[in-house]
């Protein structure tokens, strides 16, 4: 799909929860300074419910948001499992399927790739 002349199919939605605020903004601010993210929104309190080594348990935890491209995941993945603290950290990206042209043509004049 194309948004005001502009292939959003490279462009990347990553999602990683933290165990707390602080590791949570020490890996955004890592990832932005490597220039591998454009942006990052850390929501604090998320509830998560999963199943782990065969018991169901939850955390309080804070979710990352951030905009990338599909070509930086790889260093995106290897930089959060160096800084994160989780034996298993959720790293999952999502496609961007439509984005307003200007946001971004930002997104990707603010990274590198």
């Amino acid at each position: 799909m194309v948004s005001a002349g502009i292939n959003v199919k490279k462009y990347m939605v990553v999602l990683v929860t933290c165990p707390s605020r602080k590791e949570a903004q020490r890996i955004a601010r890592q990832l932005l300074d490597k220039k591998l993210i454009a942006c990052a929104n850390i929501i604090n309190g998320v509830e998560s419910i999963f199943r782990w080594k065969g018991r169901l348990d939850k955390a309080r935890e804070s979710l990352i948001i951030m905009k990338t491209v599909k070509n930086n995941l790889k260093n995106i993945e290897k930089t959060v499992k160096m800084i994160h603290s989780y034996e298993l950290p959720e790293i999952v990206a999502l496609p961007i399927v439509w984005g307003s042209g200007d946001y971004l043509k930002w997104l990707g004049d603010s990274i590198k790739s």
